[in-house]
């Protein structure tokens, strides 16, 4: 099974990693703007399949896409000094202007996973890319808040000195500061929230999950500050997404895809629960929050809808 990277950046190769490692797919082919970066990270990415799993990784041209079954899309320019964020926008359309097209022109029937930041923007315009170009908008995905989600649940698991896999709880809405935290709906091995906290006599009070809150929503920008980038855990939650895909695993994650409305905020790309399988995007689950909750998830789609609606005007 053949996947494309397009991008060759920290993002994309480490992405490239991830799948290696996982031994997910059974060939990867990388495709960046400057071909000896591709070449130079498909050579090192190589080098590692013999300590994982049998793959065949190389570097190549958008021709090289025919017949992949999912292509990553981490292209795009990062902000320079003095930039708007508008002037990224614009700058990032451009680009997906030009590659959206270009792979679909050679993998036609590729579900695209969006990595390049803003995502829920840059999902948003893939998708009206590929239906320009024949692709129904259910075969782009944006990571969303996948990689929030998951710091939500390891961070809350701490807390409550349990394994993450048995807490469920979600992190909706815009991939950024506005994002909303679903407290109401989450759940520990079945148990709401509150009754796991009872029956364990654990203390979760408002200053606590607060705490929680500003670890989830500012771990990127925490990061970036000690490092400059992340790319381990975005690398990490791309492969999973395109493993479920690749194996049509029909899974419920919070990836971002365009809707009609959310919370009263009409075509907008924000992340909800999605049923995701070979063919994409099935189905969307709206969670039914508290009234708080809604109050946050309306006011994070319409930041999305503005940032829309001014790359348009512009």
């Amino acid at each position: 099974m053949k996947i494309g990277i397009v991008g060759s950046g920290r993002v994309g190769s480490t992405a490239a990693y991830a799948l290696i490692q996982r031994g997910i797919g059974g060939q990867i082919v990388m495709v960046d703007y400057d071909p000896k970066r591709a070449q130079a990270e498909a050579a090192d990415l190589m080098h590692a399949t013999p300590f994982a799993h049998p793959m065949r990784v190389a570097a190549g041209d958008y021709d090289a896409l025919e017949g992949a079954r999912a292509v990553i899309i981490s292209a795009g320019v990062g902000r320079s000094a003095g930039e708007t964020r508008l002037q990224l926008l614009q700058k990032n359309a451009g680009v997906f202007r030009e590659v959206v097209p270009k792979i679909l022109r050679h993998a036609p029937n590729a579900i695209l996973v969006i990595a390049t930041n803003p995502v829920d923007i840059m999902t948003h315009l893939a998708a009206r890319y590929a239906v320009e170009a024949g692709a129904p908008a259910s075969h782009v995905i944006g990571s969303g808040t996948t990689l929030d989600t998951a710091r939500f649940r390891s961070i809350l698991a701490r807390n409550l000195d349990v394994d993450s896999r048995h807490v469920h709880g979600y992190v909706v809405g815009e991939h950024g500061d506005s994002e909303v935290l679903t407290w109401s709906r989450t759940t520990v091995s079945g148990l709401p929230l509150e009754e796991f906290c009872d029956l364990r006599q654990i203390t979760l009070d408002n200053e606590t999950r607060q705490q929680i809150d500003e670890e989830v929503r500012y771990a990127g920008r925490d990061i970036i500050a000690g490092k400059g980038a992340t790319f381990y855990g975005i690398g990490a939650a791309l492969a999973a997404i395109v493993g479920i895909v690749i194996n049509d695993q029909r899974s419920v994650l919070t990836v971002c895809t365009p809707l009609a409305d959310v919370a009263g905020v009409k075509d907008v790309t924000v992340s909800l629960p999605q049923l995701v399988s070979g063919q994409g995007v099935l189905a969307t689950f709206p969670l039914p929050l508290n009234a708080e909750e809604q109050a946050k998830l309306a006011a994070s789609a319409q930041v999305v809808r503005d940032a829309i609606d001014s790359l348009d005007a512009g």
